[in-house]
């Protein structure tokens, strides 16, 4: 019944179509015929797709969905004619890959563009459900990429421009009632928009921070495993990662299986670093599993007060500048110099990823001298500060001393009678 009110409408649609002068040539009968229709779900694909990229690039609606667009009616939607419908979840990979797998064919659009996306797919956890379990409410490319309103990812409006794929992602891993047969967490994307990632990405407009799919993949997507979240976090701390993983807490966090970064850090809500977090306080990490007499905190204590006192002596010598500079005195050398302090400061946060107070010292060390060097020269542009306005204020006061005497020789002057 259905399909036959379907055919009516598709019917009506043809004849009322205006034509003539008027009538907009199109080159698929399937534009033509819903956007007359005037029922939502029929008019809607059609008004969308005007924006696609695909349309943009000249593909009709036949190019996915099969049939004969060149004519109307029913027979436009003759399955001998390869008219598939709505693709089901399974098909849509193959859909989307008859084109996007195809080298040849993808290079007269975009030689840049990569082919091999079928392929990872499958190789996915999410392609994976799909092809080995027949699980059909996994995602799959039209879950991500919007049908009809699809865009480039460099374009904001896109569902895979970074600022909105955690949203993207979110309405799967979110949805606690869709989520409920996977039994995995559903608060991911509540607890990124928390994280120092999503805030350098959306306050600071930095689009390079991570998102999901710059942890997980994105055609490829899967879980990254204990012993490879530390080349996960690598892609971008590759510094951390280094000394990490030659440390020797990367070998007791894989016998215990615990993932390293994560272990410290979290791994969706990753707050922004301070020093807090090393040390034996309720707010370091290393009390987490390190007793407050254990070797591990009175390590984790050493590395702390190494960090403070560059900290503090940068610190020192930067304020003593400050003041020097807001008086009016030329500082900009030693400002200059300063920042190979801050360099150090850097490194050595860096450098406690490693757990030795060696490699701890290579950094903080070289700093230290430098912070003490600008330090003296801190004091010594603030003591020559002090002697010029001493110089100042006595000459000051022997000028007011040569105009005072003046005046009165004036008036004596003045006085004496002719």
């Amino acid at each position: 019944m259905s399909r036959l009110i379907f055919s009516a409408l598709l019917v009506l649609a043809v004849w009322i179509y205006p034509r003539g002068a008027n009538a907009q040539p199109q080159s698929e009968s399937c534009a033509v015929c819903h956007l007359a229709v005037g029922v939502e779900n029929l008019t809607k694909p059609a008004e969308l797709y005007k924006a696609d990229i695909h349309a943009a690039k000249g593909f009709g609606c036949v190019a996915c969905h099969g049939g004969d667009g060149t004519i109307g009616g029913m027979e436009a939607m003759d399955r001998k004619k390869g008219y598939i419908g709505k693709p089901t979840r399974a098909q849509v990979v193959e859909v989307c890959g008859r084109c996007h797998a195809d080298a040849n064919f993808m290079r007269q659009y975009n030689p840049s563009l990569r082919v091999d996306q079928v392929s990872e797919y499958y190789a996915s956890v999410h392609g994976r459900r799909l092809r080995e379990q027949k699980d059909e409410k996994v995602a799959t490319c039209a879950s991500c990429h919007k049908p009809h309103s699809i865009r480039p990812a460099n374009d904001a409006r896109s569902t895979v421009y970074p600022t909105h794929v955690a949203d993207t992602c979110g309405a799967c891993h979110a949805n606690k009632e869709y989520m409920a047969p996977y039994k995995i967490p559903t608060d991911q994307v509540e607890k990124y928009k928390k994280s120092v990632h999503w805030k350098m990405m959306t306050s600071k407009g930095d689009l390079s921070a991570p998102t999901c799919n710059d942890c997980h993949g994105n055609h490829g997507a899967a879980p990254p495993g204990v012993s490879s979240v530390v080349n996960v976090c690598g892609q971008c701390h590759a510094v951390n990662s280094e000394l990490f993983t030659k440390s020797v807490h990367s070998k007791i966090f894989v016998q215990m299986g615990i993932p390293g970064c994560a272990t410290c850090h979290s791994n969706h809500e990753i707050l922004e670093t301070s020093d807090a977090m090393l040390g034996t306080t309720d707010k370091s990490a290393c009390a987490t599993c390190h007793t407050a007499t254990s070797a591990g905190a009175t390590l984790a204590a050493s590395m702390l007060a190494s960090i403070e006192r560059l900290r503090n002596g940068y610190e020192k010598a930067h304020t003593l500048l400050g003041n020097a500079e807001h008086a009016g005195m030329e500082v900009s050398q030693p400002l200059f110099e300063l920042n190979e302090a801050k360099t150090a400061l850097i490194k050595a946060r860096a450098a406690i990823h490693g757990f030795d107070q060696a490699i701890l010292n290579k950094e903080v060390e070289p700093g230290l001298k430098v912070a003490e060097k600008v330090q003296a020269r801190g004091i010594k542009v603030l003591e020559e500060l002090q002697f010029r306005r001493k110089g100042l204020a006595i000459s000051a006061l022997i000028l007011f001393a040569l105009v005072v005497g003046l005046i009165l020789k004036i008036r004596q002057m003045e006085r004496k009678p002719k």
